[in-house]
């Protein structure tokens, strides 16, 4: 086990540095609007969900290799070079002219997402497995980055323009990389770690579970915090600024209750935890539906599903460290690369379903009863039956 000292410094830079990947990732999303028109391209509605939606399908996707990476040579030199790839699409997207340029960056742009399954996998070795559900937790308040993008970039373009939020963020991740270099330490490499070896935990049932689970918390998460400034506009003719201090307050929720949720499994039966957490989420979403043309009520239940799926979050990671060792990153990867896309695909379904209806709410509908299986799935395989991951 590390010295205390150079826990807390990879714990800090690992969330920190997440956090600026997590701020590039969803940069698209509150100034999409504006980028369009900047750069000269019209959208049909499906096109912009579609665009919007891009950045999570290489992000998720990547997190399973890069998960793998980072166990075999380091957490620490697996962050430096992602942050260093990550200035290519940021300084793509102000400057291409056509929709299919714009997927291309938007999808380079993805990468930032994997920077989950590298924070992860660096900072599990600096801490003992009965404090892992906190710590993880606390790891994961690098997604607030999300909510830095909703609230700050508006406000930043409408002040000095849209290229000074993308040079922003390169003199960030540059700065980054640097403290990364010269500051952190390294992690333990697994150096007999191999993508076949890794890929061995695609064998434990454990790993899908977790990633189903999380495809409805952290994919509910990402799509909302991707979508409600969209909701907002077109709901209820919100202003940019406003409807991105709205997403801003949702990804802030759900990503300082993902601790709370880590802190509770440290202290009570995951899986229970989780069951009630499904439970709620279900009601929530119904409730969502329902009333999704009533402004007070929606944004009511924007904070209330922020908390549940922030602390669903929590609850799902404090259990990945122990599905394999030895293979944390890869665990990490698999069930992160289902949380991304769980992200992916709600955005595009529910545009598909706006352009096709004219509302949202059979989308949102959807989402319960998403959220309905992996209860029966819980309940059916870890609270009536035999099988633990956590004692």
């Amino acid at each position: 086990m590390e010295s205390k000292s150079k826990s807390i410094i990879a714990l800090a830079m690992g969330t920190l540095s997440m956090m600026i990947c997590f701020m590039v990732w969803l940069s698209l999303s509150p100034l999409v609007g504006v980028i369009l028109s900047h750069n000269g391209i019209e959208l049909s509605e499906f096109q912009r969900t579609f665009l919007l939606a891009t950045p999570i399908l290489l992000g998720s996707i990547m997190r399973i290799p890069m998960g793998i990476w980072s166990d075999k040579f380091g957490g620490k030199k697996v962050y430096i070079i992602l942050m260093l790839f990550l200035i290519i699409p940021v300084l793509m997207v102000p400057r291409v002219n056509s929709f299919g340029m714009m997927i291309v960056a938007a999808l380079l742009l993805g990468m930032s997402g994997t920077s989950f399954a590298v924070g992860i996998s660096y900072v599990t070795g600096f801490f003992p497995p009965e404090k892992q559900g906190l710590v993880l937790g606390i790891a994961g308040v690098g997604n607030i980055g999300t909510a830095f993008s909703s609230f700050f970039f508006p406000r930043m373009e409408k002040v000095w323009g849209l290229n000074s939020v993308f040079y922003t963020l390169i003199i960030l991740l540059i700065i980054f990389v640097l403290l990364m270099f010269f500051i952190a330490p390294e992690s333990n490499k697994n150096e007999d770690a191999s993508m076949l070896k890794s890929l061995a935990v695609a064998k434990e049932k454990d790993t899908w579970y977790l990633a189903l689970f999380y495809f409805l918390t952290f994919g509910l998460f990402m799509a909302m915090t991707n979508l409600l400034s969209t909701f907002m506009v077109n709901l209820f003719n919100s202003s940019l600024i406003d409807a991105g201090l709205w997403a801003a307050i949702f990804a802030v929720i759900g990503t300082l209750t993902r601790p709370l949720g880590g802190y509770l499994s440290d202290k009570i039966r995951p899986m229970t935890l989780l069951k009630y957490d499904f439970v709620a989420i279900t009601v929530s979403a119904i409730i969502l539906g329902i009333f999704l043309k009533t402004q007070a009520i929606f944004l009511i239940m924007m904070i209330v599903i922020g908390v549940l799926v922030g602390l669903g979050n929590g609850i799902i990671f404090k259990m990945v460290p122990f599905v394999s060792d030895s293979n944390t990153g890869a665990v990490t990867g698999f069930v992160g690369a289902m949380g991304g896309l769980g992200g992916y695909f709600p955005p595009i379904i529910l545009g598909v379903i706006k352009q096709a209806t004219g509302t949202y709410e059979l989308g949102i509908y959807l989402i319960a009863v998403f959220a309905i299986i992996c209860l029966v799935l819980l309940q059916r395989v870890y609270i009536s039956g035999e099988h633990k991951i956590v004692k």
